[in-house]
């Protein structure tokens, strides 16, 4: 444990802090990742109530607030985000929102297209789109590299799960999946424009269960058939718009991950250094892939509601109640890490690492709660990627890479552009 932890103590409220605010909607969209940190840090607690979309909330973060609320029994994700966001990042029917005995046999299913076989066929698919996306970036003047993984993630995605695409549909769905992405955690144009988006990719998904269960469409083995032919714990097999959700929840996470890409090629930009690290791979360029997930921000928090009553922190969590849990100042939380703002892949060497404090992709454990069952994905690409990117030659020009923590998810403003880029 960091020494940090004798300096930065929260108290033990004995009640529990309050935001004076009737509503505290317009400071966390002002705020984006920052607001639960800020006010823990202001209140000097774990955890505080508010009221966000007028309800009330209770936003709590640090390692033991992760270890309840990932508690297998204590949370449920059902009616815990508001309905604009949920429906691009979940969506009804899907495994997030299931509990209990029916929650850990869809979560099977997921998991059973993630053992490392699968995970190095994908790595080696998204190696395969890179270099053959860095030749034709040759020929261009600039790229700006989120857009350009975007593409790279949707083709090497479709292909694993047995969808492969043509050049004119990669652009298409990596448009879709990239709006989805965008609208999350906004309000307004840009949240419509991720639903408008979503409505077209899940008409193609459906498309597609539909030509797999009558034989129209052979597909090798892999997540597009896995999902179609898969049945529930009740012997069921999936209505057809639920495995188009489920279809989509591995298709467009993977794609989203173009943002760490873009989040490594930051580091790199700031550390070079780190290049040799990534050469040697090995240990080193784990490190770095975790340091990636733990510094730069991707999910600020995630929400649930309250299952069986529980006491946590001086406060009685009641059946119902409406709680997010903050997964962007856990990972930055001094009294778990040592000069948190500071990025240090060989932290990972030195420092204590448990599944509750770094929570990139939630805590606990995948097999058996509510952790992202996408983080091997998440871990491999970033890994592969990382490599690729710190292997190819390219310079940064003049650009503005601020990170407005109030646009959620976060992206550099330029998207990172990159000039004269050639293969190693």
């Amino acid at each position: 444990m960091p020494a940090a932890i004798a300096t930065h103590r929260f108290r033990k409220a004995r009640t529990l802090p309050r935001e004076p605010a009737p509503d505290s909607t317009l400071a966390l969209l002002r705020e984006g990742y920052g607001f639960i940190r800020n006010r823990c840090r202001e209140h000097g607690s774990d955890l505080f109530a508010a009221r966000l979309l007028l309800s009330p909330v209770i936003c709590m973060s640090g390692a033991e607030a992760a270890r309840h609320f990932y508690d297998g029994h204590r949370f449920t994700r059902r009616h815990a985000l508001p309905p604009t966001s949920f429906a691009l990042i979940q969506d009804h029917g899907s495994v997030m929102v299931m509990d209990g005995a029916a929650h850990l046999a869809r979560k099977a299913m997921f998991l059973s297209l993630v053992g490392e076989e699968a995970l190095q066929r994908l790595a080696g698919l998204a190696e395969r789109h890179w270099r053959e996306a860095v030749s034709g970036w040759a020929q261009r003047d600039a790229i700006v590299l989120l857009d350009e993984a975007h593409r790279v993630l949707t083709a090497a995605v479709c292909e694993w799960v047995g969808l492969p695409l043509g050049p004119t549909e990669v652009d298409v769905r990596a448009r879709e999946f990239a709006a989805m992405i965008d609208g999350t955690g906004a309000v307004g144009p840009r949240n419509w424009r991720g639903h408008l988006y979503r409505a077209r990719t899940e008409r193609w998904v459906r498309k597609v269960i539909d030509e797999i269960r009558s034989g129209r469409r052979d597909v090798p083995p892999g997540a597009a058939r896995t999902i179609a032919e898969h049945r529930d714990a009740d012997g069921q097999r999936l209505d057809r718009t639920v495995a188009g959700v489920e279809l989509i929840n591995v298709l467009r996470p993977t794609v989203a991950n173009a943002r760490y890409i873009v989040f490594a090629a930051m580091a790199l930009h700031d550390h070079p250094h780190q290049r040799a690290a990534l050469a040697d791979g090995g240990e080193a360029a784990e490190r770095f892939t975790d340091e990636v997930r733990r510094f730069y921000p991707f999910i600020p928090f995630i929400g649930g509601r309250v299952r069986a009553p529980f006491r946590f922190g001086g406060h009685d969590f009641r059946e119902g109640e409406w709680v997010l849990m903050d997964l962007y100042g856990t990972n930055r939380d001094p009294r778990l890490w040592h000069e948190p703002e500071r990025f240090d892949p060989d932290r990972f060497a030195r420092e204590t690492i448990d599944p509750f404090n770094m929570v990139s992709h939630g805590a606990g454990s995948a097999r058996d709660g509510h952790r992202c069952p996408g983080e091997g994905i998440t871990r491999i690409l970033l890994r592969t990627l990382s490599r690729q990117l710190a292997a190819t030659r390219y310079t940064v020009p003049p650009q503005d890479l601020t990170l407005d923590l109030a646009h959620v998810p976060a992206r550099p403003r330029s998207g990172f552009v990159m000039r004269a880029v050639h293969a190693p």
